[in-house]
């Protein structure tokens, strides 16, 4: 529903046409490369891939594709690796739909486009203190998965998954991995 409302109030702009909609991020490069789009409108929470996942899929598969990420998740974490993969805009849903329009029509003249409130907490607050290879392991295990399913998914040893486990866990500040999955979680993180 929110999908085709952003669809319709963007579709009403004189200079901007819709021309592909998905319900999944790991759809959203065959769309773009089937519809020839030079926008991507993404939300960070996507089933298949996340919106992430799919802007950093599309900078490598169509670079010329500019990626806007739209989304309720204004965290400094999520801007900062946002912008990591590629993305030229980041938006927080809570913005005036005229700003999303302004904000495709900058994006298509090669600007950059961030909310000045989250840009200003991201500074603030610095990168991610955790390791690519540490926020796997913590996403591998948020489920409640014990640290032997966690190597076996990851192909560690459980030992190295604990090692990573306790080390997420002194630089979240976390008492245990749940907490730590909680903070990573609120600060954008995984």
């Amino acid at each position: 529903m929110v999908r085709e409302a952003l669809a319709a109030l963007l579709g009403l702009e004189p200079d901007i046409e819709v021309v592909a909609q998905v319900a999944r991020g790991d759809d959203v490069v065959d769309a773009a490369r089937t519809s020839g789009v030079d926008v991507a409108l993404l939300d960070i929470e996507m089933p298949g891939l996340t919106g992430l996942e799919a802007a950093e899929l599309l900078g490598r598969e169509l670079p010329g594709v500019k990626v806007v990420i739209l989304t309720t998740f204004g965290r400094p974490g999520y801007l900062r690796r946002a912008m990591e993969a590629g993305a030229s805009a980041f938006l927080v849903k809570d913005a005036p739909a005229a700003q999303l329009a302004d904000a495709v029509r900058r994006v298509l003249r090669g600007e950059r486009v961030i909310d000045p409130t989250l840009a200003a907490a991201a500074l603030a607050e610095g990168a991610s203190p955790l390791t690519e290879r540490e926020r796997a392991v913590l996403r591998a295990s948020a489920d409640g998965s014990t640290n032997a399913e966690v190597a076996r998914a990851l192909c560690l040893s459980p030992g190295t998954v604990r090692n990573y486990l306790s080390t997420v866990i002194q630089k979240t500040g976390a008492r245990n991995r749940a907490e730590a999955v909680r903070i990573a979680r609120e600060k954008g993180w995984l």
